[in-house]
């Protein structure tokens, strides 16, 4: 496979002891498997039902899948300031430029501490609530 970006070949190299990824050492820009972009994610927030849609706006790229050439799609990512690549076309996978998987970790350990600041204001109403409501009772 070659990198979609600077067309150099793809070397099998492990991503911080995850899983072993292809890598441009060109551009160091590495292709993902399609379910290895929420193993990633998993890796510091692993509540699939609460990490919210991955495609936002997707959009045709010049750049080409390394699996089956098909077009690239570049998309939103989670609704955050990121746009990544990914083959729309086959569901093979996602391309990552140089540091791009840092920041989906920054993401999801922002969005899992976000969730946890959710859940702790919900859990203190309720418990506002539950206590409102046995005080109210107790009045004549």
């Amino acid at each position: 496979m070659n990198c979609p970006k600077c067309g150099t070949e793809l070397v099998k190299k492990s991503y911080k002891g995850l899983f072993e990824t292809d890598t441009c050492p060109n551009c160091r820009g590495m292709w993902l498997d399609f379910d290895e972009l929420d193993r990633l994610e998993d890796t510091v927030f692993d509540q699939d039902e609460r990490k919210g849609s991955l495609v936002h706006r997707p959009q045709t790229t010049k750049y080409r899948c390394p699996m089956c050439e098909g077009p690239l799609q570049e998309f939103q990512y989670r609704l955050y300031d990121l746009k990544l690549e990914y083959c729309a076309q086959n569901d093979h996978g996602f391309w990552l430029d140089a540091g791009e998987g840092g920041k989906i970790i920054e993401i999801m350990q922002r969005h899992a501490a976000n969730n946890q600041r959710k859940l702790m204001s919900e859990t203190e109403w309720r418990h506002f609530l539950k206590d409102m409501h046995a005080f109210i009772k107790k009045q004549p």
